[in-house]
């Protein structure tokens, strides 16, 4: 439905928790202090130290999701709740309140789909050596297979627009999502932007649910399939050279004895390579395919985020400044 430009904007805090008792009561009221029209929603991820309760006590509108992981919080959020913007953060306390404003004014004067706040000096301090060095690697990882779009993909501070946010799939379980968001910005060229914030340090009793190596794993493996999904000609190109090389290093030595004595001693090898070299060619033929069916795929994402309704005052003239009002819950807004 159009509306006019001068209407007010209904923004949401969305705060996915797992055992923040000692840090969201902070966090909430920091949220209600820089956006006081906003509405502020805590998902209790089968938290065991009061965590809903604290959210309750500052003012949250509090659901539980029972499925573990972050992932799981997040896709339970998009679906439940309505809102022309969107703001996601972590309950632990890291992440600055007072940015959101920040980041909704570059959401509305970018006019973006997704503003993501990079971690100023999360490489000098991220928890744990492991996570500062996965971070740099996933990183570089990332803008080598899906481009140079972002320099922080596991930033959890972000802004979206209506639009990104219901055409999101969400088929991640754990803190692999932020992975998924910017792959899915990617797939679509969606209009994003990045804005460097401070990343602060965790306080005293509050601790990091990461795991350096768990954790590093579920990410690869949904760098493989989010390429596989997205990109298949590429990610099946790459098995089917793998393969091919395998069989020119098994077929080579036949070949040559072949050439030297008119006689193939190694059947057995040469079967090998044969049947190795078919496989490639499988394997080729199938990205091709796939990489048709894909494209047809991101076509009809496109087609489905370009039908959702956006908001006409993000439409305004850049630099008008859009004021805030209580986000909509959608089908659950208490526990």
């Amino acid at each position: 439905m159009a509306r006019s430009s001068t209407d007010k904007l209904d923004i949401a805090v969305l705060l996915p928790c797992y055992n923040e008792a000692a840090t969201i009561g902070p966090v909430v009221r920091g949220f209600r202090a820089t956006l006081p029209d906003a509405a502020i929603h805590v998902y209790d991820n089968n938290s065991t130290d009061g965590t809903a309760l604290q959210a309750m006590l500052a003012g949250a509108h509090v659901v539980r999701e029972r499925r573990q992981g972050k992932g799981h919080v997040v896709r339970r959020m998009f679906a439940d709740i309505d809102a022309d913007i969107y703001i996601i953060a972590d309950g632990d306390g890291t992440y600055t309140p007072a940015d959101a404003e920040e980041l909704v004014r570059t959401l509305l004067t970018e006019r973006a789909d997704m503003v993501v706040g990079t971690r100023r000096g999360v490489h000098a301090d991220a928890g744990r050596q492991g996570h500062a060095l996965g971070n740099r690697l996933f990183n570089l990882l990332y803008r080598t297979i899906f481009g140079p779009d972002f320099t922080d993909i596991f930033s959890g501070y972000r802004a979206f627009s209506r639009r990104f946010v219901k055409s999101f799939p969400a088929v991640s379980g754990g803190f692999e999502i932020e992975t998924e968001m910017s792959v899915h910005a990617s797939r679509l060229k969606l209009p994003v932007s990045e804005l460097e914030l401070d990343y602060g340090r965790r306080p005293e009793g509050s601790h990091s649910k990461l795991s350096t190596f768990r954790d590093g794993g579920r990410i690869l493996w949904m760098f493989a399939m989010l390429m596989k999904e997205t990109r298949p000609f590429a990610f099946f190109s790459t098995i089917s050279a793998t393969f091919m090389l395998a069989s020119v290093g098994f077929m080579a030595p036949v070949l040559a004895e072949y050439f030297q004595t008119g006689l193939v001693s190694r059947m057995p090898t040469w079967v090998l390579s044969m049947a190795l070299m078919m496989i490639s060619f499988m394997l080729f033929t199938a990205g091709v395919i796939l990489d048709s069916v894909a494209r047809a795929r991101a076509e009809q994402l496109r087609i489905h985020y370009m039908s959702l309704e956006t908001p006409s005052a993000a439409k305004a003239p850049l630099g008008e400044a859009a004021p805030a009002s209580r986000g909509r819950p959608g089908k659950a807004d208490a526990a």
